[in-house]
């Protein structure tokens, strides 16, 4: 009996790795969207989810639909793509942002910041309190760019409840803020959004990590969200982009620490003891 379910299974695993690669090819081939190099259990995971989300029974009829049905790859992107952050959704990041924010950028005339595979208005509006609360947003530029056209219109028109401010209230105050988290938005009906004078240091752009080359240079980038869902390749891939993107003596935030053997490890120095904040030195 074991001997039956062995081969069933084998097939039905080779069935699915199979189906995998052909909708990763087909969201390639034609959107433009390459999740090849990312962690196969992860995108098997998020994917099965959606299949169960839109009664789908296979991944082959999930590739039928989005190449058939337009607006259909809409969905799928949403399901494999970083969801949308809350402003101080991650109140450790932001303390240690906050730290740091100083030495990395005082001394640079006009510094940049690049927020790689943002994750929404909620991040990026986050770090636009943070300087300017170091009294650093004046001269500094936010570039947070956003794999897809869908989440470039969100961030663009996001806004956040009213309602929900008391949440947000308390991991701002967690992550070392003092007063109203709520005195930094303007408010229309029940919504609230950032103010303009700070909305206005952030550039919204679309930019594919994957694929596309180095666009400026920056003295902090923050890339912690993204990388765990990518695989070894791909990440040596964009650890190598960031090093091309990175100022000298410009800050880089990973989601973990580099590995003793990493070949760009002896380029970086520690800039918090114990966490993945790193300073370029080579």
């Amino acid at each position: 009996m074991d001997s039956a379910i062995a081969p069933a299974q084998m097939l039905a695993a080779l069935r699915g790795e199979l189906e995998l690669d052909l909708l990763m090819e087909a969201m390639l081939q034609c959107y433009g969207f390459d999740f090849r190099g990312h962690e196969r259990s992860t995108l098997t995971r998020r994917l099965h989810a959606e299949l169960r989300r839109q009664g789908l029974r296979s991944l082959s009829a999930l590739q039928d639909r989005i190449l058939h049905e337009d607006g259909a790859i809409g969905a799928v992107l949403r399901a494999l793509l970083l969801a949308q952050a809350r402003p101080f959704d991650d109140a450790e990041e932001a303390a240690q942002l906050r730290q740091l924010l100083g030495s990395c950028l005082h001394g640079a005339a006009l510094p940049r910041v690049w927020l790689a595979d943002c994750a929404g208005a909620g991040q990026a509006w986050t770090l636009a309190i943070l300087l300017h609360q170091q009294q650093l947003l004046a001269n500094t530029e936010i570039y947070a760019t956003v794999a897809s056209e869908e989440q470039l219109a969100e961030a663009r028109q996001a806004s956040f409840a009213l309602a929900d401010f008391a949440g947000y209230q308390e991991n701002y105050v967690r992550a070392g803020g003092t007063g109203e988290l709520l005195d930094y938005f303007e408010r229309d009906g029940d919504r609230a959004r950032l103010k303009p004078e700070l909305r206005s240091h952030i550039v919204w752009a679309q930019y594919n990590l994957v694929t596309d080359a180095s666009f400026n240079e920056f003295q902090l980038i923050v890339c912690r969200r993204a990388l765990p869902d990518f695989g070894p390749m791909l990440r040596r891939r964009v650890q190598q982009l960031f090093h091309a993107s990175l100022a000298p003596f410009g800050m880089l935030g990973l989601d973990r620490p580099l590995a003793a053997d990493d070949e760009l490890a002896g380029l970086y120095q520690p800039a918090l003891p114990g966490q993945p904040w790193y300073r370029r030195t080579g």
